[in-house]
């Protein structure tokens, strides 16, 4: 008797359910790989702020070592940039662009996925690299806190008063670095390239500054800007009274220095406020690391009308600036004359 030959039918679900059991022995097989490739791409990205700190100090220390050899040798060769909007003249010195390399290089050839803004740009590469030395104060502070490398802005101003440093008036000149996350200063290192002196806090974790034992809003010593002493001269008599002390200076980083306890040991005593108010446009380069030593001792940097700045973005700030620490800074803002620093 014959038989006949039996065929294999295959229902169209059981080919669905066949490539479905093989899709997902693959995905097993693979998704160990995968995932270390993606943990490994997302660890590259992560920055710790404790060593961040460290190489803005160093990046700080660098650039003033610039600043300084360039004055020195009288090497300026100094020309302008173009005006502030009160039409003052911007200067650009050989101090502020081998500053800036040295600064924007050692940061950026040590964390190239952070943004970072200089208030000079320069094609000129430079391979400086990080010592990874960690100073002993800032050893103490926690390590490990990492924080995605895309929230951080880094704001660099390789030689703040430049006008000065032309003028030799060199105890207002500082290199600053500051580090924002998510718009928020969180690290601020102001150095002073002819003393040697490096301020520096981390919002949160610690500083090597301090406040002074005590302020004085009742008659206030107010620091300014040199370059719009007179503007400002009615705008704070206004809100304070013709007793007022005005002091004029250079240099907003040596402003907000001004407001802190400094060592004695200073080759020319530091000037001493109470407060520090900016009626007109600022850049953030200028401002952001003050007011990261500013908040990590509690103290406050607003605009004109109380508002937080955002240390994100464009470099523009346009809302003026009060500054203080240990006092009451809704006092000094309710004191305030209403002001625009666009119609200034």
């Amino acid at each position: 008797m014959t038989m006949a030959p039996m065929g294999i039918r295959l229902s169209p679900l059981g080919v669905a359910v066949f490539c479905l059991l093989g899709v997902g022995v693959i995905y097993h097989l693979y998704a160990g790989v995968f995932s270390n490739h993606l943990s490994y791409f997302r660890q590259k990205k992560k920055v710790d702020l404790r060593d961040l700190l460290a190489v803005s100090v160093e990046a700080a220390q660098l650039g003033g070592k610039e600043v300084k050899r360039v004055r020195e040798e009288d090497a300026l060769n100094e020309k302008s940039k173009g005006e502030t909007k009160e039409g003052a003249k911007e200067l650009l010195t050989m101090g502020d662009l081998q500053s800036h390399r040295k600064m924007f290089n050692l940061i950026k050839n040590t964390f190239p996925d952070i943004t970072v803004y200089s208030e000079e740009s320069d094609s000129k590469a430079d391979s400086v690299s990080w010592s990874r030395n960690i100073p002993d104060d800032i050893l103490k502070l926690e390590k490990g806190r990492e924080v995605s490398a895309d929230s951080i802005t880094v704001w660099i101003d390789p030689l703040d008063a430049t006008q000065e440093y032309t003028e030799k008036l060199v105890k207002y000149v500082t290199t600053m670095v500051c580090v924002a996350l998510e718009g928020k200063p969180v690290i601020g290192v102001i150095h002073q390239p002819f003393t040697g002196f490096t301020a520096w806090a981390m919002v949160g974790q610690g500083t090597n500054m301090v406040s002074r034992s005590s302020y004085n809003l009742n008659s206030p010593k107010v620091i300014v800007s040199r370059s719009h002493s007179g503007e400002v001269k009615n705008f704070l008599h206004t809100a304070f009274g013709n007793s007022t002390t005005i002091i004029p200076a250079g240099g907003a980083g040596y402003k907000v220095l001004s407001l802190l306890k400094m060592n004695s040991g200073q080759p020319e005593p530091i000037d001493e406020a109470d407060v520090y108010v900016h009626i007109t446009f600022i850049k953030k380069w200028d401002i952001c690391a003050g007011a990261a030593l500013l908040n990590a001792l509690g103290g406050h940097m607003t605009t004109l009308k109380g508002e937080n700045i955002d240390y994100s973005g464009t470099p523009l700030n346009k809302g003026g600036l009060v500054a203080s620490v240990d006092v009451d800074h809704k006092a000094i803002l309710e004191k305030l004359p209403n002001w625009d620093p666009s119609k200034h």
